[in-house]
C-alpha cells in the first residue's frame, strides 16, 4: 500500500445520468485533502451534456487522453461499459456491472465497489436483521450488485422482482449458478413475494429526486418487516418515510454510498482512506432533499 505524499496528484470522473447532486465527488476531495494528495474528481454527467450510454466509447478515449487515473461509473452505464474494459475483477464479472474502471498502464480495468458496499453498510447497523426471506425490487446493475451482497449476508431465499420479467430471470439464474440453487429466484407480484418475508430491498430509481414516488402499494408495508433503500439523494425517501410511519426497520442509502466510495478510493489510489472520516464528510455535507 502505497503512504500519501503531497507530490502525488490524482484525476477521477463520474459519469452517469442525473449525478449533480452526487456527494462522491466531496467524499473523494476531501479524503484527498486529508491523506496530504492533489485529488480531483469531476462529474460528467450525461443529461448535461446531452448523451446516452451510448456515448460511453468516446466518453472513455476521451478520459484517457486528458490523463483521468480513473472513472466511477453509474446509472445508465454499469453494464454497458462491461464490452469497454480490457478486464475486470472476478467480482464484477460475476455481478455483470461494473462501478469503477481504473485506467493505469494504458488499460481499462472494470470493479464493482457496490457489493461489499452494501455488505458493510448493512452489518454496521443492521447486522442482526433476520435475513430468512428477503424481497428485493430491482435487477439492474446495482440491483445485481445488492443481489449478490444480500446472499453473501445470509439470505436464505432472495426474491427478485423487476418491470423486465426477463431481466429477473437472469439474475435470479445467476445468483443460482454462484449461491446454489433455490437460494434466489424471480416473481412477478409483490404482494405474493412480501408474504412472510423478512425484509425489503429497493434497488430501483424510483424515489431518487429525478424518480419521484414509491416502488410498491404503501398498504404492503408492515412492522414485521424491515426495508433498506439504496437511493441516497433524497436521504429520507418516501419508501422510507412510509415504512417508518407503519413500524418498519429501516436503512437508508448511506452505508452504500460511503463504502462504495471507500472501496473505490483505494483503488484508485493505493492509498488505504479512512472510512469514519468519510461517514463524517458525507454527513457533514448536509442532508439530501432536506
Amino acid at each position: 500500500m502505497r503512504e500519501a505524499t503531497s507530490g502525488r496528484g490524482f484525476l477521477i470522473g463520474l459519469i452517469g445520468s442525473g449525478i449533480g447532486a452526487s456527494r462522491t465527488p466531496a467524499m473523494h476531495e476531501r479524503e484527498g485533502d486529508a491523506l496530504g494528495v492533489r485529488y480531483l474528481y469531476r462529474r460528467i454527467d450525461l443529461d448535461q451534456l446531452g448523451l446516452g450510454a451510448d456515448a460511453l466509447p468516446e466518453l472513455l478515449i476521451a478520459a484517457e487522453r486528458m490523463g483521468f487515473d480513473g472513472l466511477n461509473v453509474t446509472h445508465p452505464c454499469k453494464q454497458s461499459v462491461l464490452p469497454l474494459l480490457d478486464s475486470v475483477s472476478e467480482h464484477a464479472r460475476a455481478l455483470g456491472a461494473v462501478n469503477t474502471v481504473v485506467l493505469r498502464d494504458g488499460r481499462r480495468v472494470g470493479h464493482n465497489t457496490d457489493c461489499p458496499g452494501f455488505v458493510r453498510g448493512f452489518r454496521r447497523t443492521m447486522g442482526d436483521a433476520p435475513r430468512r426471506r428477503v424481497v428485493q425490487l430491482g435487477a439492474g446493475g446495482a440491483g445485481s450488485a445488492v443481489a449478490h451482497a444480500l446472499l453473501e449476508l445470509g439470505t436464505e431465499t432472495l426474491v427478485v422482482i423487476d418491470t423486465d420479467a426477463g431481466r429477473a430471470a437472469r439474475l435470479a439464474d445467476d445468483l443460482g449458478a454462484r449461491f446454489g440453487a433455490g437460494r434466489a429466484h424471480a416473481a412477478s407480484d409483490v404482494a405474493t413475494a412480501l408474504d412472510g418475508a423478512d425484509g425489503l430491498v429497493n434497488a430501483t430509481p424510483v424515489g431518487m429526486a429525478s424518480h419521484p414516488g414509491l416502488p410498491l402499494p404503501e398498504s404492503l408495508l408492515g412492522p414485521a418487516l424491515w426495508v433498506a433503500d439504496i437511493v441516497y439523494f433524497p436521504l429520507e425517501t418516501a419508501l422510507l418515510a412510509a415504512a417508518r410511519a407503519r413500524g418498519c426497520r429501516t436503512l437508508d442509502g448511506s452505508g452504500m454510498a460511503v463504502f462504495q466510495a471507500v472501496e473505490a478510493f483505494e483503488l484508485f489510489t493505493g492509498l488505504r482512506p479512512d472510512p469514519e472520516r468519510m461517514l463524517a464528510t458525507f454527513a457533514a455535507l448536509g442532508r439530501p432533499g432536506g
